[in-house]
């Protein structure tokens, strides 16, 4: 493919031996066996854009890869083609989002493509039962995906779905949930901070510490200080 002329040509080693140890690709780490080349998101994003009307069984065939930008860029071939979509063709995209979710699997690739595809479809489309099953999963990134497509709706001011997520996600073992939880809560509080603090009041003393640290960045010190003592 063409593609992978283009991706290849701006392949840079040492940006790739950076990338392997930020996305924590050792052994027994959360990304183990991801191989990167040393692409940019922007360069990334510019070939997504280049490459728009890219088959499905190619994009497929780049999910496939072992090799990190391929899948990022695939994904963001469909984030690109989703925006432009009309709501049939949108429905085919998240249809093969969720039909091919084993591939996106490190933390980039969940934020940077499921409110866009997976969030911005549910809420057209009513029916968010698939958002508390993936936050069910056994899998780290479906958990991920799950927390992360309320973005979509935290746009547009509805905050019911991420708070519920949240608390189904309260005890999560991985760091990266925690992250992740966190930072829609600092979302919501952004568009509204009294309803993110009447959740935190009701669970702030059982979140992991990680969790609310990244929920409250935005309080002023006092509140900050208010929320960590406790």
């Amino acid at each position: 493919m063409q593609i992978l002329k283009n991706i290849e040509m701006l392949a840079n080693p040492s940006k790739a031996k950076i990338l392997s140890g930020f996305f924590k690709t050792g052994k027994s780490e959360y990304g183990e066996g991801d191989i990167f080349i040393g692409l940019t998101v922007p360069q990334s994003r510019e070939i997504a854009k280049k490459y728009i009307d890219l088959g499905f069984n190619d994009i497929k065939k780049l999910l496939d890869s072992k090799i990190h930008e391929h899948r990022l860029i695939a994904l963001l071939i469909l984030v690109e083609r989703f925006r432009k979509a009309n709501e049939k063709q949108r429905k085919i995209i998240y249809e093969f989002y969720m039909s091919n979710t084993k591939y996106i699997n490190n933390w980039d690739l969940v934020d940077l493509s499921a409110d866009k595809i997976v969030g911005e479809h549910l809420f057209l489309n009513g029916n968010k039962s698939i958002l508390y099953e993936l936050a069910r999963s056994q899998n780290l990134w479906k958990r991920r995906i799950a927390i992360i497509a309320t973005f979509a709706f935290i746009k547009k001011g509805k905050f019911t779905d991420t708070f519920t997520i949240a608390e189904l996600l309260m005890q999560d073992k991985h760091d990266l949930i925690h992250k992740a939880v966190g930072w829609m809560l600092r979302e919501v509080g952004k568009r509204n901070q009294e309803v993110e603090e009447e959740f935190l009041m009701k669970h702030y003393k059982k979140m992991p510490r990680t969790m609310l640290r990244y929920s409250i960045e935005r309080f002023n010190d006092e509140k900050r200080k208010f929320y960590m003592e406790k």
